[in-house]
């Protein structure tokens, strides 16, 4: 493909989504990756937990409708019957009710108003499900060598929220070759192996890119979506200057444990975000249990130059996130042997993401999305190719932003939200959870 109408940085999880849906309605798209595979950057480290509950409204809302398509993933698709396909598992996720997150209150608000099911659950019935759990509390959060580490502050945890609808993806990487798969039955081109060195314009807008081979390729849009190595292509593009959100690499380590002997955790098990110790887990297969960290203030955060220079070791942030789920499942067994991920992030400065244009015509971001947008992936596509017709068909989009319709709720957002100029949004967790 010599000359697209548009070519995506990425083929992540969001990049190979916005690929499906723009190649879908008619754009002759060409995505590149400097990884060999699709979907073998931070996508193939994400935990591809689909839950409903966010901090905000918007957040809601677009993770509610996300949840559709992860539900009837082949349908979306339209792959042959014997495509491979990647297996969305329907858990439910259980949220621990606490003061960090105004006991859920919130949540329940933003649920109830979108038809979104959820089920207020008591300290008997959490036990119920999760025999192997104590319910003493642990706040704060603290790391292993605080002296107050694994001592209870007198209290328990009162309850929780469990959402049936929420689950996980037991492959990322092999959603993101799903969608790139279907991308290319509607013409979508894929190059991995193809670096980009710069943004080409001319006449004030984008013209196309150049590779570290030295080819240059041209096309009227490009499209940032390239995770962790975002904000170096948006510095390529020269569009920093008006944006008050900012994209970065943040490093992060992700705990692999065996469940506790005599509890089927993988079959059993569900997620469950526990801020009083500030973690996530979710069921892996081989009955191991996969711990994350909800970035609490006492879990420096370690952010990194670029997407390419990081320490790809585990260090002892991966014994204290072990060890302070054992605060709440006191049978767990911690091998001595290391196992998980270690990957990058790519986070923006209030942890919401941007879809956006940019202040080079031509030029559009889906960054910042790590952490808590991998289940948006397919309703971020639609976005974005919306958002990419709305503005090349000569709209202004930051001064009336496309107001996007999600099929499935029946409502209608202001994409404003997600807007690269916008202010920080004071009502963001700040951390994983959006």
């Amino acid at each position: 493909m010599s000359q697209p109408d548009a070519i995506i940085i990425g083929t992540g999880v969001i990049g190979a989504a916005i690929a499906f849906e723009m190649a879908k309605a008619g754009w002759k798209t060409l995505s590149l990756d400097r990884n060999t595979q699709v979907g073998h950057g931070s996508t193939a480290g994400s935990c591809a937990i689909v839950r409903m509950h966010y901090s905000t409204f918007d957040g809601t809302a677009f993770a509610w409708e996300g949840y559709h398509y992860w539900r009837d993933w082949a349908d979306y698709l339209g792959l042959s019957d014997d495509a491979n396909l990647a297996q969305f598992r329907e858990t439910g996720c259980m949220v621990m009710k606490t003061e960090a997150n105004g006991f859920l209150e919130n949540h329940k608000k933003y649920s109830t108003e979108l038809d979104c099911p959820f089920e207020e659950w008591t300290p008997e019935k959490i036990t119920e499900h999760l025999p192997i759990y104590a319910l003493d509390s642990f706040a704060p959060a603290r790391r292993m060598d605080d002296p107050e580490f694994g001592q209870s502050n007198g209290a328990h945890v009162q309850g929780a929220v469990f959402w049936p609808n929420a689950g996980y993806v037991t492959d990322p990487a092999l959603s993101a070759q799903n969608l790139m798969d279907a991308a290319k039955l509607h013409g979508a081109d894929v190059r991995t192996g193809a670096e980009v060195r710069e943004i080409l314009t001319s006449e004030g807008r984008v013209a196309g890119v150049k590779l570290t081979s030295g080819e240059e390729i041209h096309a009227k849009v490009v499209v940032n979506v390239a995770g962790p190595g975002s904000a170096i292509v948006n510095e390529m593009a020269g569009v920093l200057g008006d944006m008050t959100i900012q994209t970065r690499p943040l490093r992060q380590e992700v705990v692999h444990v065996p469940a506790p002997e005599g509890f089927d955790f993988e079959t059993q098990g569900t997620i469950v975000s526990d801020s009083d110790i500030a973690l996530y887990c979710r069921p892996e297969h081989g009955n191991h249990i996969l711990i994350g960290s909800e970035d609490p203030a006492c879990d420096p955060h370690q952010w990194c130059e670029d997407d390419v220079n990081y320490n790809q070791d585990f260090t002892d942030q991966w014994t204290t996130q072990a060890m302070r789920y054992a605060q709440r499942v006191p049978s767990l067994g911690i091998p001595s042997r290391t196992r998980g991920v270690v990957d990058l992030y790519d986070a923006s400065t209030d942890w919401i993401p941007i879809y956006d244009k940019s202040s080079l015509p031509g030029f559009y971001m889906a960054c910042g999305t790590s952490g808590n947008q991998y289940k948006n992936a397919p309703i971020a596509g639609k976005m974005m190719t919306a958002l990419i017709g709305y503005v090349e068909g000569g709209a202004d989009h930051d001064a009336n932003p496309l107001q996007f319709d999600l099929p499935y709720l029946g409502r209608t957002i202001d994409t404003g939200f997600y807007s690269r100029k916008r202010p920080i949004n004071t009502e963001s967790s700040f951390s994983v959870l959006g």
